[in-house]
């Protein structure tokens, strides 16, 4: 059976009766997908999405009942705060790398305070510096939790530095890892470099664990950044003067099955 004919579209009254009953159907069940994103709006993103194309979908299928379907998904997407963020977002960090802190800020708050996780990541930068806002590590640390909360590794890695140096939080060694940890284990190459050093020289010795992240991390970093790719290469032979060849392959093995959560 066609699409068409599991939609229910053909000639006829009756055919046309029961698409109305499909609309309605389709445009009450929009309304309530909105009143629970509103609630749920950082955990039903990538669903709320997902619906909102197959609504569209049907809605060029179904013909005249396109506008009534377009408008119920406006609706839907509205207390997410997804329509144009992405745009805006990069508009945002665009600004800031060209020192437009004041037009960067304008962007990025209202983006932060409606949820957008690498907006709310870019206004705790803001702060951690002082830029286009007075330095404020508290709301730093505000922002970068937020954003780290929803799975952002830049936010993970610099909530990790704010614990490791006590940054208007208790200092605290093993919470900085955990966020280290995080942001690792996405691939970011500061937080892989500075987790090698956490099992180097912060928590209990683990040379194996050292030279494997200091590896990662010399990887990770882009081929221009030859100063970072440099000091984790240095770092990783620092350690491995201090292992065994067995212990050297093992590490280089779990660099090498290691893959970005």
């Amino acid at each position: 059976m066609s699409l068409l004919q599991r939609l229910g579209i053909g000639k006829g009254r009756a055919e046309e009766s029961i698409r109305a009953e499909q609309v309605t159907a389709l445009r009450a069940a929009l309304n309530k997908c909105r009143d629970v994103a509103t609630y749920w709006k950082r955990m039903q993103r990538g669903l709320m999405a997902a619906v909102a194309v197959l609504m569209l979908a049907l809605g060029f299928v179904l013909g005249a009942y396109r506008e009534p379907l377009t408008q119920a998904i406006a609706n839907l997407f509205s207390p997410l705060g997804l329509t144009g963020s992405v745009r805006d977002a990069e508009a945002g960090f665009v600004a800031f790398e060209k020192g437009n802190y004041e037009k960067a800020l304008e962007i990025v708050r209202p983006l932060a305070e409606n949820g957008d996780a690498r907006a709310q990541s870019m206004l705790a930068r803001m702060y951690y510096r002082g830029r286009g806002v007075p330095q404020d590590h508290v709301e730093a640390v505000k922002w970068f939790r937020r954003a780290a909360d929803q799975g952002d590794a830049v936010a993970q890695f610099n909530l990790g530095v704010m614990y490791s140096e006590g940054q208007s939080v208790p200092q605290d060694n093993a919470e900085a890892e955990k966020w280290y940890r995080l942001a690792a284990d996405q691939g970011n190459p500061q937080a892989q470099y500075n987790l090698g050093l956490w099992y180097a020289q912060g928590g209990p010795p683990d040379n194996v664990r050292a030279y494997m992240w200091f590896n990662l991390a010399a990887a990770s970093f882009p081929a221009s950044d030859t100063r970072n790719r440099s000091l984790a290469a240095n770092s990783r032979d620092a350690v491995a003067r201090n292992m065994t060849s067995d212990q050297v392959a093992e590490a280089q093995s779990l660099a090498r099955e290691w893959k970005p959560k």
